[in-house]
């Protein structure tokens, strides 16, 4: 006998939902505007944090928690989960904000990082070096605006006390996943080593999990998921992420600024412990594991030096098996998907979000 076939349900609008997206956090942070100019507060922080919310960005985790929602039989009106993913969208520019600052990052999405904003704004009357460390500390504080928001954002009295008992755990753990993926990467960095394996696990939980499992988790917590739905999703999840953290990495370091909107030099001059590096130091010969070991973490990298290392990236091979992971693990997700007999519309959105988390784009 047959598995029954899944109930039709309307295509996932991903163009509409981004926009619903978008329209229920301006609308938000404009309330929030309000509140803050009638009590005297710097409605600075509030202009900044909407500007870089509105600066572009994939919207990959709301659209993501829609299809989970969407994956599990949600159907009807789409206020609650619309907000529910803004939510995410919002923790996401926290995470952003304070990624920069570690990272020490100049420009994200093609324009001055946060703390490089605020550094300028507060710039008159300093020293660059106050304004600098100023910048830092407001941003840092934009950041934590953005985190407490983020709860403001999600739609508690508006869900079921059965929803918030499988919705609220979820949120719990992403969010120390994304932590502890974050501090695996910032203590990695500077000393990259040939362990893939290790490399991995910090795209796992600072990417994978993060990006795509939770987000999906949560929209089908909402919608009820039953267990088999929400490990059909994990299977779909994790490769789907992985491949889209090596997708990065590759951009971070291969990728044209100017189509990808990030720098070229950041990841390198950082020394970033990625799957790309990783590869290449495990099968460098000697003369190139020179060149690495030399220019890899150099906070004064340059062009040439950076060329350099792409040219061992890429006689090592590491850029093309960098790339065939990719492959590999987009293919893994999509049989999964086909699979796993969900709503043809999640299946369509999942597959499309797929295509575009895993494209080159340089």
């Amino acid at each position: 006998m047959s598995a029954p076939t899944p109930p039709l349900t309307p295509a996932v609008d991903l163009a509409g939902t981004r926009e619903a997206v978008d329209t229920c956090l301006t609308g938000f942070l404009d309330r929030k505007m309000r509140a803050a100019a009638s009590e005297g507060m710097p409605t600075e922080a509030i202009s900044v944090l909407r500007r870089f919310l509105t600066s572009g960005g994939k919207r990959l985790r709301p659209l993501l928690c829609v299809c989970g929602w969407c994956a599990a039989g949600g159907h009807g009106d789409t206020t609650t989960i619309v907000r529910a993913a803004a939510s995410l969208e919002m923790f996401h520019a926290f995470a952003l904000i304070h990624d920069d600052v570690m990272d020490r990052a100049a420009t994200r999405r093609g324009a001055p990082t946060v703390h490089r904003r605020l550094a300028r704004h507060h710039r008159e009357g300093r020293s660059m070096t106050a304004a600098r460390h100023l910048g830092v500390s407001t941003a840092v504080l934009v950041g934590d605006l953005a985190l407490a928001w983020s709860d403001e954002l999600l739609p508690t009295v508006d869900l079921t006390s059965r929803q918030l008992g499988a919705v609220l755990p979820l949120i719990d753990v992403m969010r120390s996943e994304v932590m502890y993926g974050q501090y695996l990467d910032v203590t990695a960095a500077g000393h990259p080593t040939g362990d893939v394996e290790y490399a991995l696990r910090i795209a796992r939980y600072k990417t994978a999990k993060y990006t795509v499992e939770r987000p999906l988790h949560i929209g089908a917590a909402m919608a009820g998921a039953p267990l088999a739905v929400r490990e059909a999703l994990s299977a779909f999840a994790l490769p789907v992420g992985e491949a889209f953290q090596l997708r990065d990495d590759l951009l971070g370091v291969f990728g044209k600024p100017e189509i990808t909107g990030k720098p070229s030099l950041d990841d390198l001059r950082e020394g970033k412990h990625t799957v790309l590096v990783a590869l290449a130091l495990e099968r460098a010969t000697p003369s190139q594991r020179h060149i690495l070991d030399a220019l890899l973490g150099n906070p004064d990298l340059d062009d040439a030096g950076a060329d350099r290392i792409r040219r061992v990236l890429t006689a090592t091979g590491a850029r093309a098996e960098a790339e065939h992971m990719i492959i590999i693990r987009r293919t893994q997700a999509l049989r999964v998907l086909e699979a796993a007999r969900l709503p043809p519309a999640a299946t369509a959105a999942l597959r499309k979000l797929t295509g575009a988390a895993t494209a080159r784009t340089s």
